[in-house]
């Protein structure tokens, strides 16, 4: 099998890092963690590009920190998921986060990087969707400065498309960074 070139991918995280750190700076925003901490949430990832570029930088880091990492996922899918696949949202750390850093940061996928932001997503036939940003409410009293994911969206879905036809990849994926990270 051909080793996957990230290049395409890293430009897109780049430019949505870029965005992000823009806007944030709009909204005079840091985020410095909170009681609502993005890294408890619960994410879903779609993309086999993602899943790969997380694995990638995975295997970068100490035998360490792998096998903390690994401890930490194997306990977040043991309380997260159930024999009957019931899942279970309870606010639980990521577990690349260790000491409130992400130990594989440079590589998290694009939710991680997108989350927080006041922002909108333009789907064709729908309604256009706008969140609020993150629970905790610091955008309340704020007037929204444009953030559109749509385009970063589009981009991920090239992306993968040309992923998919080059490692002939099929099927969809649904995983937490816990499950990702266990089939190693």
């Amino acid at each position: 099998m051909t080793k996957p070139s990230f290049s395409s991918l890293a430009a897109l995280y780049n430019a949505m890092d870029k965005t992000w750190n823009n806007i944030a700076a709009e909204y005079h925003f840091e985020c410095n963690g909170c009681k609502d901490n993005c890294c408890k949430s619960l994410f879903f990832h779609h993309t086999y590009i993602e899943q790969a570029y997380l694995r990638h930088g995975f295997n970068q880091l100490s035998q360490n920190n792998k096998r903390n990492i690994l401890s930490r996922a194997k306990n977040y899918c043991k309380k997260t998921f159930h024999q009957n696949s019931e899942i279970k949202s309870l606010k639980i750390m990521c577990p690349a986060n260790e000491d409130g850093h992400c130990l594989l940061y440079p590589y998290r996928p694009m939710i991680c990087r997108l989350h927080g932001l006041p922002h909108e997503l333009n789907r064709p036939g729908f309604k256009t969707l706008i969140s609020t940003g993150c629970s905790a409410g610091v955008f309340d009293d704020k007037p929204y400065i444009k953030f559109d994911r749509t385009p970063f969206y589009q981009q991920m879905a090239q992306i993968e498309i040309v992923f998919r036809r080059n490692l002939n990849k099929t099927g969809k994926i649904k995983e937490t960074v816990a499950q990702i990270l266990l089939k190693q």
